[in-house]
């Protein structure tokens, strides 16, 4: 009778540790580096800090099992669904999440994208569990489906990286309560964006010395112009006016560069103009700290490129109508222009490299973006929201 009894606590006990876990569902994580994928990870790094009798279990569509991950614990594990059959893998994660779903009954679901909201909406309404949607930018910012946005309505809360993400899903067609919106902007692991000295080997190795360095991270697909690289190599021309040194260092690879190297052609500038080609995570930091000032007049949702500068103490031009206001803290740490504006971006650039503004300063730049970006502010943000 003792041993009968004291197995119905312990199964009560292991019930209630379960009932008392996340689920976070993502469409990929590892398989590819972004935005989106860094911000989170570094929920995942706040996320292991926490109290290790509150557990998760992570499902990831499209990323395999093979893939590096460094956070895997015994308190975040991790499901990977990617095979060679993309509509098989949605059929298998599905099946698996609701079974999960089911037999555990988690205290909560946090639905990594927008594109799952209406598969996550449906399981958790159906079971009478909590779910939690993390938005980010231009996913949001147009019409939804209305299934989609059924199930943002029903949603416990919703997470977004920006005031203007949040208002554009407010005044959009979803019809929703601001009051469910929670603003969780990105981090920045100041630990590893430090400023430094430029790296001789890469001054060398793009042909920077005794050059005034611009400087844009993006993606060089043609589906992603509004990040404003050709604005910047139209702007150099009249930058180099002002300062004949000036060269542009462009990171990223993307089936739009022949047309970017033409525009530089065109301009008469191709020799101001270093496309550097993908530069890994671990590298970013020493081509950071070949800038001047990191120029990308576009439209984000946030930006964390502009933190990973401004914590290198690279001051930044961003655009004027986006999320890049939460970073540059509405222009209070850098310089926000028109979007898509030439003539707007070589002013700022030219302010910049002048070196006048107190915005230059990169101590007083890392000590703002760490204040209030760094990882303990972010791990901050994220406790009260859990």
């Amino acid at each position: 009778m003792l041993k009968t009894s004291y197995r119905k606590i312990n199964d009560l006990a292991v019930n209630k540790i379960e009932a008392a876990s996340h689920v976070f569902v993502f469409l990929e994580i590892f398989a590819r580096e972004g935005g989106i994928q860094s911000y989170v990870k570094d929920v995942f790094r706040s996320y292991t800090d926490k109290n290790e009798a509150i557990r998760a279990e992570v499902f990831l569509l499209r990323d395999a099992a093979n893939c590096v991950n460094k956070f895997e614990s015994a308190n975040l594990r991790f499901r990977y669904f990617k095979t060679n059959w993309p509509q098989l893998d949605r059929i298998r994660m599905a099946a698996a999440l609701f079974l999960h779903l089911l037999l555990h009954r988690p205290k909560h679901v946090y639905c990594g994208h927008v594109n799952l909201a209406s598969l996550i909406g449906i399981f958790c309404n159906f079971l009478g569990i909590p779910y939690t949607v993390m938005t980010h930018g231009k996913e949001v910012w147009q019409p939804l489906p209305a299934l989609t946005v059924k199930s943002l309505q029903k949603a416990t809360s919703i997470w977004t990286v920006s005031h203007y993400t949040r208002d554009q899903i407010v005044n959009g067609a979803s019809k929703l309560d601001a009051r469910k919106i929670k603003i969780l902007p990105c981090a920045v692991n100041n630990n590893y964006f430090t400023p430094g000295e430029k790296s001789t080997a890469l001054v060398e190795r793009y042909g920077l010395k005794d050059a005034r360095v611009l400087m844009t991270v993006a993606r060089l697909w043609s589906g992603d112009r509004y990040k404003g690289v050709d604005i910047t190599i139209q702007a150099l021309p009249e930058i180099a006016k002002v300062f004949p040194d000036v060269k542009y260092l462009v990171i990223g690879r993307g089936d739009d560069q022949p047309r970017l190297a033409s525009l530089a052609a065109d301009c008469g500038v191709e020799e101001r103009v270093v496309f550097a080609g993908f530069v890994a995570n671990e590298e970013l930091v020493e081509h950071y700290r070949l800038a001047d000032a990191y120029v990308m007049p576009s439209q984000e949702g946030f930006g964390i490129v502009y933190l990973e500068a401004m914590a290198c103490g690279v001051p930044v031009v961003a655009g004027d109508a986006d999320g890049s206001a939460d970073p540059l803290q509405n222009g209070r740490l850098g310089w926000r222009v028109p979007h898509r504006d030439v003539k707007a971006v070589a002013i700022a650039c030219i302010e910049i490299l002048k070196g006048d503004d107190h915005r230059c300063n990169g101590e007083w730049l890392r000590e703002q973006v760490v204040s209030h970006f760094g990882i303990d502010a972010f791990s901050a943000r994220l406790r009260k929201q859990f």
